[in-house]
């Protein structure tokens, strides 16, 4: 059994293994994990939690010694399961909370029957300490360069062309799991705090810091998770380029890239009842008429009049001028494929 050490994030990608197995519960797990990692747990949450009650509540001798017996079935299980055919070769990194013993007892089982087993010292809290650092005490290296606009102005979409053009983005929507509005709710959920900071982290361990990196002006909070300060330090500083488009571009747009929202008017009611502190009465009433009937298009239209356009004004107020406007004529892919030709063509950090 081998002792491994993060020293630094990029140590992750020098590790050699074939697997890096969290043997955490599954709740640990679900709240943030090592890249790529599997769960294998040695006591899932129902058994964590008695065997601490008993440790706690009885002695810590019958805690271990029920523990113990639950590793050992639960090890049998992985053996017989997802590890029965794995041969000799196999190399797997292994980690619990701190380093303690879940991930020890776990570790030297794996030892015994003859792999080459590396133990993650320290745990999960040696790897969340690196993710801390970067994002938290920064500052990140990366130059970054905002595209701003108006709800509607295809500026995620935008991103993609830049990556399919060469350039390099940084997706906080993809990353956050939330399109960033009240209606941007995704079916699958959002991650974590801890699971949206790792992801983050490996995003940006994977960027070239000597190239510009674009990035959709947000705010400081993506749907319920928080931008991370070193990030945001960084987004704040940044110059940004600033993208427009006919009302009914937009709104056609939007009913484009919402349809998950549009075939669910019921649901979408509810969401639109979440702008009652913001609107009157008989707006807010009328809204619900549109979708009720399925007028998406002037139903988006007015949201973006009416609700969208007056925030993103005193928003853009309070920040520096654009680097550069685009007036799109349309948000089609063959504008934006072209709009982002043009900003890899002429754009530079100020």
């Amino acid at each position: 059994m081998i002792p491994c050490t993060l020293s630094t994030y990029s140590d992750l990608t020098d590790l050699a293994v074939d697997t890096i197995i969290d043997v955490r519960a599954p709740s640990e797990f679900a709240e943030d994990h090592l890249p790529g990692a599997i769960n294998l747990p040695v006591l899932d949450d129902v058994q964590r939690a008695e065997v601490g009650t008993i440790y706690k509540q009885d002695s810590p001798f019958n805690a271990r010694k029920i523990g113990a017996a639950l590793v050992a079935q639960n090890t049998a299980a992985h053996l017989q399961g997802p590890l029965a055919g794995k041969g000799g070769d196999w190399q797997p990194l292994v980690y619990c909370w701190r380093g303690g013993q879940r991930s020890g007892a776990f570790a030297t089982i794996l030892d015994q029957v003859g792999w080459r087993v590396r133990l993650l010292s320290g745990g999960y809290r040696s790897y969340r300490r690196l993710v801390s650092k970067m994002l938290y005490d920064g500052p990140l290296p990366h130059q970054m360069i905002l595209v701003s606009g108006g709800t509607g102005t295809a500026k995620t979409r935008l991103l993609q062309h830049l990556a399919n053009a060469g350039g390099q983005i940084l997706d906080l929507e993809a990353l956050a799991g939330h399109r960033g509005s009240i209606f941007g709710a995704m079916a699958e959920g959002q991650p974590k705090q801890k699971m949206f900071e790792s992801r983050l982290a490996a995003a940006c361990a994977q960027l070239d810091p000597n190239k510009l990196t674009w990035v959709e002006a947000e705010s400081s909070k993506i749907g319920d998770r928080v931008v991370p300060p070193a990030l945001w330090t960084r987004m704040c500083a940044a110059p940004r380029v600033e993208v427009s488009a006919p009302l009914a571009a937009r709104a056609d747009f939007l009913c484009r890239a919402y349809e998950d929202l549009t075939s669910d008017p019921a649901q979408f009611g509810t969401q639109i009842d979440q702008m009652r502190s913001f609107h009157p009465a008989d707006r807010i009433g009328h809204w619900h008429d549109l979708a009720k009937t399925g007028e998406w298009n002037t139903l988006a239209a007015d949201l973006i009049r009416d609700h969208y356009d007056p925030r993103y004004a005193k928003s853009a107020a309070r920040t520096t001028t654009p680097l550069r406007r685009l007036e799109l004529p349309d948000l089609s892919d063959d504008t934006l494929q072209q709009t982002a030709q043009t900003l890899l063509s002429g754009a530079a950090p100020a």
